[in-house]
Formats: structure tokens, C-alpha cells, sequence
């Protein structure tokens, strides 16, 4: 097995060398010129003698910078979950599946033919600057009748395809208020169906804010994550990589979140979205920059960051 995964890091991180028990690459994190980033394949542990980066799971390399085909490769080798270290959270009782129906007049807007009914809905996502391709992946429609009527629905999917929660967003002033959800529980995935677990995700505070962030967005339908959270459980169970993008409002919460996450040994990034109000007011360019420099929290830094968020 050894040999297997040093040919899928080389595959993944170039030239190497040997040194007693460790092998030497190119750090892929700080890009040094000089093969400073050490992997003990024995123990699993990396880490740039440059940069700092470091780590107890080497997956976490391979599915950063791999292929599909090395993350596929890896996972068949070494694809088991150490459910020791998620005695607690899996220790919590687990909810009962949670499933329910569109609202009463929902039209899709994800169809080729918007009736009539549907262009004012469809002009309000336009000047958010939302596409047909987001319409699409996001399977958003409106309410033309019924208590949801004037506003726009975003479903979510389980992972088993099943709709377990949905957002509602008026597109007309004439009704209020501009959110209207469901009387049901938002401890969910939400659209666990579509998310790629086997990439970093990125966690943001509200369904809009996820459509500017990417496809691999997941929103926390508010700025918090309690132990007790099924998405929690995920995140650890999958040992995601997880980018947080929060309001810059949500300070405290967001550093609570971070620390939740390292507590758990989450490879965790903090991403800096400037003086933006939240991430859906900025557009997918300006994001994605931001999420390019996002900076990697380790327990090490976090007190640091903690203290620069405190000023």
C-alpha cells in the first residue's frame, strides 16, 4: 500500500527525494522552489518547512491538488472514517428525515418557457446578476398562487433526492417580509444532493451568498454551527476541507464556527471578503479572488486571528 500512495503523490506533487523515513516535494501550498514539504507515509503527517503547512491526513494534500482520478485512487486505498473521533457528535440523536412538498403554485423556472406569471420573477433574478446556469443548478422557481405567492423559491435536496427545505425570497415589495420559510427544522445539508464532498466546500450564511460563492457552497441558513448540527457531522464524517465566508457582522460567530471546526481537526479557511456587506452583494469574480487568498486557520494562528478580529 505504501508504494500505491507515494506513486499517487507523485502523480499529485511532482519530483521527490528520499531521506530516511520521508519523502521531500515541492511544497504545493507555498510553491518554495526548494522540495521543503516533508510526508511521513508511515504516519500520514505532512509539513513545508517553509510555509508551516502541516497535517495528519494526506488525503487532505491529494484531494486539494489531485485529479479525480488520484482522489478516486486514494479513497479506494485508504477510504475508511474513524468513527472514534465522532463518538460525540455521532452520540447526539439523530433527527428523523425530514421531507417536504413544494409550495402550492411553484413553477420552475429552470424550463426553457416561463409562462407570463414568471417574468417579473425572472427580471428580479436577472438584476442580481443571477444566470440561467444558476437558475438551472439551484432548480429555483416562484409561486404564482398560494401563501408563498410573489416570491421566489430555492429548493433544497437530501442526499437521497428527497426535499427536505426550501427558501423563499419576495421579488415584489408588495409582499412581506422579503424571507417567508417553511414552519420546519433548518438543521439540514442543504442540497446535500448536488455537494462534492470529496472537494473543499464553502460555508456561507445565506442561500444568495451560495450562488455567488460557487457550486461547492453550502449555507448555514444563518451564521452558526452547534455540535448538534447534521451538517457538522458531515463535514467530520467526509473530513471536508471548509472555506467560511461569513458577514463581516457575525465576527463572533464566525470565529466559534472556525474553532468548532479545528476542534475536530478540520483543515479550515478563512476567507476575507472586505468592506462587501456579505458575500451575495459581491459578484463571482470578486469572490473568487477572495477565496484565492483566503488564509489557512491552524490552532497555532488562531489566537492571533482572534485577537485581529477583537481590534
Amino acid at each position: 500500500m505504501k508504494d500505491k500512495k507515494l506513486k499517487i503523490l507523485v502523480n499529485v506533487l511532482g519530483v521527490h527525494y528520499r531521506t530516511n523515513n520521508e519523502f521531500l516535494f515541492k511544497c504545493p501550498y507555498c510553491d518554495h522552489h526548494k522540495r521543503k514539504f516533508s510526508v511521513n507515509l508511515d504516519k500520514g503527517y505532512y509539513k513545508c518547512w517553509v510555509c508551516d503547512t502541516r497535517g495528519k491526513n494526506l488525503y487532505r494534500v491529494v484531494r486539494r491538488f489531485g485529479t479525480n482520478h488520484d482522489k478516486s485512487q486514494w479513497r479506494d486505498l485508504t477510504g475508511t472514517v474513524d468513527y472514534n473521533k465522532l463518538e460525540d457528535l455521532f452520540a447526539e440523536k439523530i433527527e428523523v428525515k425530514q421531507i417536504l412538498e413544494m409550495p402550492e403554485g411553484f413553477v420552475s423556472l429552470a424550463n426553457r418557457d416561463v409562462p407570463p406569471t414568471g417574468f417579473a420573477a425572472r427580471n428580479y433574478l436577472r438584476k442580481r446578476n443571477i444566470s440561467k446556469q444558476d437558475i438551472v443548478w439551484w432548480k429555483m422557481g416562484y409561486c404564482s398562487q398560494g401563501e408563498y405567492e410573489g416570491r421566489i423559491i430555492i429548493p433544497s435536496f437530501d442526499d437521497e433526492g428527497d426535499l427536505n427545505y426550501f427558501v423563499s425570497r419576495s421579488y415584489d415589495s408588495a409582499f412581506y417580509p422579503k424571507y417567508k420559510n417553511p414552519t420546519a427544522s433548518k438543521n439540514i445539508v442543504f442540497n446535500d444532493l448536488f455537494v462534492d464532498w470529496t472537494s473543499d466546500i464553502v460555508l456561507v450564511e445565506g442561500v444568495f451568498d451560495a450562488i455567488v460563492a460557487g457550486r461547492n457552497a453550502v449555507p448555514l441558513l444563518g451564521s452558526t454551527l452547534s455540535q448538534s448540527s447534521i451538517l457538522l457531522r458531515k463535514i467530520v464524517k467526509e473530513d471536508a476541507g471548509v472555506y467560511v465566508a461569513l458577514d463581516p457582522d457575525a465576527k463572533k460567530k464566525e470565529l466559534e464556527i472556525i474553532k468548532t471546526l479545528l476542534d475536530f481537526d478540520i483543515e479550515v479557511w478563512k476567507v476575507d471578503i472586505g468592506d462587501n456587506d456579505d458575500v451575495g452583494s459581491m459578484n463571482k469574480e470578486q469572490f473568487q479572488k477572495s477565496l484565492e487568498n483566503a488564509t489557512l486557520i491552524t490552532p497555532d494562528n488562531y489566537l492571533l486571528l482572534t485577537l485581529a478580529m477583537s481590534v
